[in-house]
Formats: structure tokens, sequence, C-alpha cells
């Protein structure tokens, strides 16, 4: 029997981030949402364990002790006292190093995978919670909807109701590492105290849409200041009439683009797709994954 687990992309629609701590962690306070692009983790039966990486993006992965899959295999089963035994398959669709959650969503998935091969049958929050010790954005692909607040570290996450939005990523497949986009960030001291602020809620998506736009991504500047091909990126899409707010995701380098009907979106991406045919772009929908 082989368990074949959906790991979407994770979207950053809002991201403010606070000076570092004395550890040096940032506190933030984020609006996340999901695609309906990402990758998958199948797990099967083995008498080891081991994986195998495949898909557009596999080259740029190691599968190595060091991969957050593996790393994961082996938390969950010295946790619940099982060997770890299980053959992974990691299909990569989405670029790497891209600000979109990959390897924490991958982890995530590779955890109900195994939790359901070895019958564990772990429920979100246990996973979660195990989670926290693979990466602070971990316990959110365990929330209990489609979008939710993150808080803290990136470890405290509320559930929230958010509208569906059509939307296209972009990605100019430029790898940008969190840790050098932090530094950035903290080399241009764009750290502020955060002050403590309740789950957002909306009656309308235009009140939602305005919320995003006004809060924005505060590491899209040192993330440009790396990599100033995402201006390029982001000039791109702001220019479409049909772009009601675009925005870099994380830490970049992957930006989105939230338009008004799926149409637009198709009309959009096939538009982009021909004149940067070096970029990764993915149509999706945000919230309904």
């Amino acid at each position: 029997m082989n368990i074949r687990v959906f790991a979407p992309a994770k979207i950053n629609l809002t991201l403010r981030v606070g000076a570092p701590r004395e550890d040096g962690m940032h506190p933030l306070q984020s609006l996340v949402t999901f695609a309906d692009v990402g990758d998958f983790v199948e797990a099967g039966a083995s008498e080891d364990l081991s994986l195998t990486i495949r898909g557009p993006f596999a080259k740029s992965l190691a599968a190595d002790d060091d991969n957050l899959v593996l790393r994961a295999a082996r938390a969950l089963a010295q946790a619940a006292g099982v060997p770890a035994k299980a053959k992974l398959v990691l299909d990569k669709r989405l670029p790497v190093a891209s600000g979109i959650g990959g390897g924490s969503s991958d982890a995530a998935a590779a955890l109900r995978a195994l939790s359901a091969l070895w019958r564990l049958d772990w429920s979100n929050a246990e996973l979660a919670e195990l989670g926290r010790s693979l990466g602070s954005d971990l316990p959110v692909f365990f929330s209990a909807s489609a979008s939710a607040y993150m808080t803290g570290l990136g470890e405290r996450c509320a559930p929230m109701a958010l509208p569906d939005f059509p939307a296209i990523l972009v990605n100019p497949l430029t790898p940008l590492a969190t840790p050098a986009v932090y530094k950035q960030f903290d080399t241009m001291q764009l750290g502020c105290a955060l002050l403590d602020a309740p789950t957002p809620y909306w009656q309308t998506e235009d009140e939602a849409l305005h919320h995003i736009s006004v809060t924005g991504n505060d590491l899209e500047a040192p993330a440009i200041a790396l990599a100033p091909v995402i201006s390029d990126v982001l000039a791109s899409l702001r220019a479409q009439e049909t772009v009601r707010y675009a925005a870099l995701s994380g830490s970049g380098a992957t930006c989105f683009a939230l338009l008004a009907d799926w149409g637009s979106v198709k009309a959009l991406g096939a538009k982009l797709k021909a004149r940067h045919k070096t970029w990764w772009i993915a149509e999706t929908r945000l919230g309904g994954a």
C-alpha cells in the first residue's frame, strides 16, 4: 500500500517582521494561505528508509540526511517508537528556496503519509507539535482551515476565514536563501517592535484585499537587494490591468498576483509565459488547497 499526500505551496499574503530577539530569531505576523499547486510525497513499505526525488526540480535537492523529508521520517519514527522503514518518493514540482514553504510542506506531507503507512493515526495537533522541532512554519500545514494567521516565530497559527483568490505565482528561478534575506533585513535595520494584533476578520473580499495591500511584506526590500530581478517580476505583474494586487511571498523570490476571476488568470498566465520563457509561472487558486 502506497500513501500519496499533496504538499501545497504556502503563500504569505502579508508578512510583518520584527527586530531580532536576543536569540537572533525574528517575531512575525503573517496571513498565510495555500495554493492548489505543489509537490507530492508518496510513502510505501520497505525494509529500510530511503528517499527518491523526481520531478521538474529534482536536481535542485539532495536526498541526503539533511533533507527535511528524511528528517521528518526519522523524527516521527523516534517519537512513535517504531522502526524508520519506508520508501519515500518526493515529486518536486515547486522551485527550491523560493519563499513558498516547499521544504516544510514536503516534511508535513511526509508526516501525514507515514502516520497513515505506519498506522499511527496521529492527529493534526500531534503532528503539528512534532513539526515544531523541524521548523517554525511546519505547524501551519496542520491548521484546521485553508488559511491561518501566524504569529510568534510562525509556530502559533490561528485558523481564519479568507476568500478564495484566483492568482498567478511567478518565480524568476533565482534561489533565495531565507537566512540571507533575514541577514539583509537586519543590515538594513528594518525591524521594529511588533504590537500584538488580533486575528484579522473581514466581512467582504474588498476589506480583505485592502488589509493585504496596506500590510505588505517587510522582506520585500531586502529580498530585492539580494535579487534585483524580483523588481522586474513585480513590475511586470503590477503593470497588468487585471491584477488587483501583487507582492512577494515570504523571503522570495516567488511573487504572487491576485486577480478578479479565473479567465483573467488564464489570460495573464499565457501572456507571461510567452514573454518570460525562463520564469516559473503557475495559475492557481489561493485558499483552495
